[in-house]
């Protein structure tokens, strides 16, 4: 395998250059075990059901910082890379927002930027990290 080292930052890059360039997609998105929560159905909500469930922001918890966190930071304090979501509106704006990114993601000038995650964790796992998520914003 051919690499290509580069100094960013003080931080020694090294980048596979076999294969294809490696991207934000390349990483598995790990799945978030939603016992203890209510099924939802195949058909999306656009409002969060779990708003305020103890039990949905602790799952939103480990679903967060197993899918969300390498890129919008840990405990949701983004360094940069990815929009820092403790200012994403909260309520029915910001559930209609959250949905539109993560059941389609974002692909921008071509790029992915977050990937879609509609079909590869569930609706119940998504509307707890965005219960997560908000209650880290009411911190």
């Amino acid at each position: 395998m051919t690499r290509r080292f580069r100094l960013v930052g003080g931080l020694l890059l090294a980048c596979a250059l076999a294969g294809g360039a490696l991207a934000h997609g390349d990483v598995q998105p790990q799945p978030v075990d939603t016992g203890g929560l209510d099924g939802l159905g195949s058909e999306w909500r656009g409002e969060n059901p779990y708003r305020g469930n103890a039990k949905a922001v602790a799952i939103g918890d480990s679903g967060y910082n197993q899918n969300c966190a390498r890129c919008h930071g840990l405990q949701v304090v983004s360094g940069g890379l990815a929009p820092d979501l403790r200012y994403l509106p909260t309520g029915k704006e910001g559930d209609e927002y959250f949905v539109e990114r993560v059941r389609h993601g974002a692909i921008i000038n071509g790029m992915t930027k977050m990937p879609a995650f509609e079909g590869v964790l569930s609706q119940e796992a998504l509307w707890a990290i965005r219960t997560y998520i908000e209650a880290k914003h009411e911190e």
